[in-house]
């Protein structure tokens, strides 16, 4: 396996981090002061920008209007994003990859548009009482015999997505007779018995939002159902271990940008005469951040490559979530060192070991528990095997 990056990766990560740093980054506490949200205008100078630096679309395909990134490419991009406050790297436009499965009407309809900086779509599959274990859902669509509609049914929670969301992809069940298909379902915003029954805040502050609906008798045609009818966990399937990997580049990538600014804290800080970080209840501890920020990468990285190389899909399953748990893990501990260093200052929202510290903890949650990554990994290594699953797939 040879992670060495080429002329056209290391171009690519050179571009996403001058994103990060020279349009994003300025904003972030002018961001957390606004308490998350920015004026439309904003908004859209920070799409027209992205697709400047051809950042949008990412790993979607080239001939869909994406980037047509590879898995490690996507990577690349996002640990740069990952350097960010405030969740900003949601104002790049793009799409949930089970959009690659529209028809050229959904296309023109939903992709194409997203992919323009011009709508934003969410995934809506939490329930209140149905969150890690999706066979538990009970939303539902039931054909209407008389029109050939569906009608559905159910409350989402935890519907995330930035100020300009307004479509969700719906999973439920799909009611044909005896069997129940977990189906995915494209459905607008205005669409009626669309309510938006609650946007609460978070712990962290971010622009995307993480509001609750509820749909009541929600009359959609056939052309509404994304893929085919029954393809839903697979589509989501498919969706949770890009974004796993991807939620471990951002972890890594902020623990690139906390222990930076944590070395130049510490060796310009004095006290006792001498600078904090020849203390090594200072040193050690961003040390062994150190150590995890390098592991967590490459971990990370190789998941990427697998994908890139055509490794068995259930071991990728695993690589993703073995990906996800380390780094999520990690990041949340390195926060917490920083914040240490810093000292009072770390606890003031305008330094960015603060803001990460709150915003890091849900990468332990969203996608997947860390929980649910531990049973992932633990029955793979019982049916793949442990070399495949610690080796290289």
């Amino acid at each position: 396996m040879d992670l060495t990056l080429s002329p056209a990766e290391h171009e690519l990560q050179a571009r996403a981090r001058a994103y990060v740093q020279d349009v994003l980054q300025p904003l972030e506490v002018e961001f957390e002061q606004a308490g998350g949200r920015l004026s439309p205008e904003q908004g859209k100078a920070l799409r027209r920008a992205a697709i400047a630096a051809s950042l949008h679309g990412g790993t979607l395909p080239r001939e869909l209007g994406g980037q047509g990134w590879t898995a490690l490419e996507g990577v690349l991009a996002h640990e740069q994003l990952g350097q960010v406050t405030g969740g900003l790297w949601s104002y790049i436009p793009g799409a949930y990859n089970a959009l690659v499965h529209c028809d050229p009407d959904q296309r023109r309809r939903y992709l194409d548009p997203s992919l323009r900086g011009e709508r934003s779509g969410s995934y809506a599959i939490t329930e209140d009482l149905a969150g890690s274990d999706a066979r538990t859902l009970a939303a539902t669509a039931v054909r209407d015999s008389s029109t050939g509609d569906y009608v559905l049914n159910g409350e989402k929670w935890f519907v995330t997505g930035s100020d300009d969301t307004d479509f969700m992809i719906f999973h439920c069940n799909l009611i044909d007779g005896e069997r129940s298909l977990p189906t995915l379902f494209l459905v607008d915003y205005d669409t009626p018995g669309v309510r938006l029954q609650d946007d609460p805040d978070y712990m962290h502050t971010f622009a995307d939002r993480h509001p609750q609906f509820v749909l009541e008798d929600v009359r959609l045609p056939a052309s509404a159902i994304l893929g085919r009818a029954g393809a839903a966990d697979e589509l989501t399937n498919e969706w949770f271990v890009e974004e796993r990997i991807h939620i471990a580049a951002r972890c890594s990538g902020a623990m690139e940008r906390l222990l930076t600014l944590a070395v130049d804290w510490a060796t310009k800080r004095v006290q006792f005469g001498q600078r904090i970080y020849d203390f090594q209840g200072v040193s050690f501890p961003l040390a062994d951040s150190a150590a995890d920020a390098s592991a967590a990468r490459l971990l990370t990285r190789e998941c990427a490559w697998l994908v890139d190389n055509g490794a068995d899909p259930k071991v990728v399953h695993a690589k993703a979530s073995l990906a996800k748990l380390f780094a999520s893990e990690a990041a949340f501990r390195c926060a917490d060192r920083v914040v240490q260093v810093y000292g009072g200052r770390g606890y003031m929202r305008e330094f960015a070991a603060e803001r990460f510290f709150r915003e890091l903890r849900v990468d332990r949650i969203w996608e997947g528990t860390s929980e649910i990554q531990r049973l992932i990994i633990a029955r793979a290594l019982e049916k793949r095997g442990v070399d495949r699953v610690v080796g290289q797939g």
